[in-house]
């Protein structure tokens, strides 16, 4: 218990720290919140390796996308991965809930790194434009797209099927997707207390190649996620 209620409150604190520091890089570019990102990446892996001696392992780093478009689809259990993968990846733009945004200063960081929001289950005029918004922003930047295709935090054991948004990106891009399944959830579940002198793995998987049809990629992509997750746990 000491140990988990002093990974929460070094963490928290200095995630709130740098919140607070990079504060004035909303009116300067992008590429200075970007970094501020980077550092609460940083900050989450170290706050688990001291705190909860945790080890970390990323696998299959020969099989990250280079020097062409793609997106991200990761396993999501807990908090770790939204920090975390920024630290591998060149600065990921988020597809998250409309809800985030409205947060206080977390939620004007969000905009201002080009986070693309949707409200889930609604028809809205925003939605609708979902897809304008993510070709926009694929075409003008370089960094990766980031999807979570268990749509929120689920435990390790849970098997829900992946919902068709990440399906969709993957034909209305025609870019290659990037798996990756992450162990997290048995170090940092959702709900309970966080685990000690665990291995939290992070393992990127061979990347999908455009040209799919849509139901088969899906089917592919949970497969390979789910699969890995199992040798994993």
């Amino acid at each position: 218990m000491i140990r988990n209620f002093l990974f929460s409150l070094f963490f928290f604190s200095g995630i709130i720290f740098i919140s607070l520091i990079f504060l004035p890089a909303i009116f300067f570019p992008e590429k200075i919140v970007l970094f501020g990102g980077k550092l609460m990446g940083y900050w989450t892996s170290f706050c688990l390796q001291i705190f909860l001696s945790t080890k970390i392992i990323i696998k299959g780093k020969e099989n990250i996308i280079k020097n062409k478009k793609f997106f991200i689809a990761a396993s999501h259990q807990s908090m770790f991965e939204t920090f975390f993968l920024q630290t591998i990846f060149n600065s990921p733009v988020f597809i998250l809930k409309k809800e985030l945004l409205m947060i206080p200063i977390f939620g004007w960081y969000l905009k201002k790194i080009g986070s693309i929001s949707i409200k889930r289950n609604k028809i809205s005029k925003e939605n609708l434009s979902f897809f304008d918004d993510i070709s926009k922003q694929i075409n003008s930047s370089d960094r990766p797209l980031i999807i979570f295709p268990q749509g929120t935090r689920l435990s390790p054991e849970d098997r829900t099927p992946f919902k068709k948004g990440s399906s969709r990106i993957y034909a209305e891009l025609k870019i290659s997707c990037q798996p990756i399944a992450i162990s997290s959830g048995n170090t940092w579940p959702k709900k309970g207390s966080k685990k000690i002198n665990t291995i939290l793995t992070i393992s990127i998987l061979k990347p999908i190649e455009p040209g799919l049809e849509k139901e088969i990629f899906l089917k592919e992509l949970e497969n390979a996620i789910y699969s890995e997750l199992d040798v994993l746990n």
